[in-house]
C-alpha cells in the first residue's frame, strides 16, 4: 500500500522519503503548485522589474546563484535571458555566478566559504542590478551571504526558497517561497517560477518598441 501523500506544511523525516511512490510525488507537487499560484502576480512583477533594470538607460544586469540543482536552476535562468524564452529578441546580461568555475575554485580556496557567491556579486553587480538567488532550504550560509553583500553595494534581491521563514528570506527584497517539505518538489515549482519570471520579461520588453534594440542577433533570426 502506498503512504497517504503529504500535506505542503507537513514536516517530514528523511526515513519517511523510502516510502514516499511516484502517486505521491506528483500529489506533493499538486499541492505545492496551488501555493505558486499565490505567488503568480509577484513573480511576474519580477518579470517586469527585469525589464525595467536589463532594457533602462543604465543597461544594468541580472546576476544568479544556487548550489546543487539551484546552481543549475541559476544557470537556466541565465541562459533564457542571454538566449531566449519563447519569442525572439535581442540578448540581454545575464550571469550566473555558479558557472564561473575558475572564480569559484580561487574564492574557495583564498576565502571563507560563505564568501563564494558574494564576492562575485561585490565584483560584477552594480547599484541598480538584481540578484536571483535559489535555495531549496533558504538556509544556504553562501546564499544569504551574497543577499547581505548585495544589498550593501545597491542591489536588488529577490530570492526563491523553500517553507518560509528562513534567513535567505529574511536577508532578501523579496522572496517567494515554496510550502513543501520535499526539495525535489521545491526545485520543480521554483522551474515554474523561472518560467513565469521570463514570460513577463518577455512580454514587458516586447510590448515596448523602445525596448527592442534592432540588431544582428534579431536579423539573422529572420
Amino acid at each position: 500500500m502506498s503512504a497517504a501523500p503529504h500535506s505542503a506544511a507537513e514536516v517530514v523525516s528523511p526515513d519517511a522519503c523510502t516510502h514516499l511512490t511516484g502517486a505521491d510525488h506528483v500529489a506533493s507537487l499538486a499541492v505545492a503548485l496551488r501555493s505558486v499560484t499565490g505567488h503568480v502576480g509577484t513573480l511576474e512583477r519580477w518579470g517586469r522589474l527585469l525589464a525595467d533594470v536589463l532594457c533602462g538607460g543604465s543597461r544594468g544586469r541580472l546576476l544568479a546563484a544556487g548550489n546543487g540543482g539551484s546552481a543549475a536552476q541559476a544557470q537556466h535562468l541565465t541562459a533564457e535571458l542571454v538566449g531566449r524564452y519563447r519569442a525572439d529578441r535581442p540578448p540581454f546580461s545575464a550571469i550566473c555566478l555558479t558557472a564561473e568555475t575558475s572564480s569559484l575554485t580561487a574564492i574557495a580556496n583564498d576565502y571563507p566559504a560563505d564568501e563564494l557567491f558574494a564576492r562575485q556579486v561585490e565584483a560584477h553587480g552594480r547599484d541598480g542590478d538584481v540578484l536571483v538567488l535559489l535555495s531549496t532550504s533558504g538556509r544556504s550560509p553562501n546564499a544569504v551571504a551574497a543577499a547581505r553583500r548585495a544589498r550593501d553595494c545597491g542591489i536588488t534581491v529577490l530570492a526563491l526558497t523553500g517553507p518560509d521563514p528562513n534567513p535567505l528570506a529574511a536577508a532578501a527584497d523579496d522572496a517567494v517561497c515554496i510550502d513543501s517539505p520535499w526539495t525535489a518538489t521545491v526545485q520543480e515549482c521554483h522551474l515554474v517560477a523561472l518560467h513565469l519570471i521570463c514570460a513577463a520579461f518577455d512580454a514587458a520588453v516586447l510590448s515596448s518598441p523602445s525596448r527592442v534594440r534592432s540588431g544582428t542577433s534579431m536579423e539573422v533570426s529572420r
